[in-house]
């Protein structure tokens, strides 16, 4: 895991950074981490760089925590981001950006490591996903980089979460049986199939999706869709 951390006190940061370095040398799993005082210094390395973890305060001057993951979701629908706080005020505007955890300070190992572990676990795991037939060739699609699936006529459009489109000369039923038996995945229009954790905004005529696509929602589908959303979300938290 390659994580970046971001607290405007150095006391914070250097709390944080003995907790990574006992849970490395504990689980004798290696982490990767960079520290920065100010969201401004995160993001500019953010977009350099691929973090796959983001531990973030939100109560910060100038740029706070909240809207450092606003931007990083601009171009990041993947990484996860975990709000470290000692107000539990803003737990409901994490839900925005789709925030894996909210711990409340003081920042304990009772606190993080149950979740560094259980990241840690999943990236053990070999990734499912999709075979996709482009031309000639076979391409793997993991789901979580999967946003959305178009279909156009006689061809499918993969929309990954990096902005690449993979073509695909296919029916959806081809391929709507593997996506819709996950709990992510949901039909929102005759023409398209959601990753429901790529969905930054919803509404009852469309998505907005962190990847900045709005794509159409069926009125008749639009009470399932919200429904399922919510319990997605409240499922991925542990609520």
């Amino acid at each position: 895991m390659y994580l970046a951390v971001c607290d405007d006190q150095d006391k914070e940061l250097e709390t944080l950074a003995a907790l990574l370095d006992t849970w490395q040398r504990e689980r004798k799993t290696p982490l990767r981490w960079r520290s920065f005082r100010s969201a401004g210094q995160l993001l500019e390395a953010a977009r350099r760089e691929r973090f796959t973890l983001y531990l973030l305060d939100v109560i910060m001057p100038g740029m706070d925590g909240m809207e450092a993951a606003q931007e990083i979701r601009s171009f990041d629908a993947a990484a996860d981001i975990v709000f470290l706080t000692s107000s539990p005020g803003f737990a409901y505007e994490s839900y925005s950006v789709r925030a894996l955890e909210y711990l409340l300070k003081p920042i304990t190992p009772r606190l993080l490591f149950p979740l560094l572990d259980r990241l840690a676990l999943r990236e053990q795991r070999p990734q499912e996903g999709l075979t996709l037939k482009t031309g000639s060739m076979l391409v793997r699609v993991p789901f979580s980089q999967l946003a959305y699936v178009e279909v156009n006529g006689k061809h499918l459009y993969f929309n990954l979460t990096d902005g690449q489109v993979r073509e695909v000369a296919a029916p959806m039923r081809e391929y709507e049986g593997q996506l819709l038996q996950r709990p992510e995945f949901m039909r929102i229009h005759r023409s398209y199939i959601v990753n429901m954790m790529q969905i930054e905004e919803l509404s009852s005529t469309g998505v907005h999706t962190f990847s900045g696509k709005d794509l159409p929602v069926s009125r008749l589908l639009y009470p399932q869709l919200q429904k399922d959303y919510m319990q997605l979300l409240f499922a991925e938290r542990g609520e």
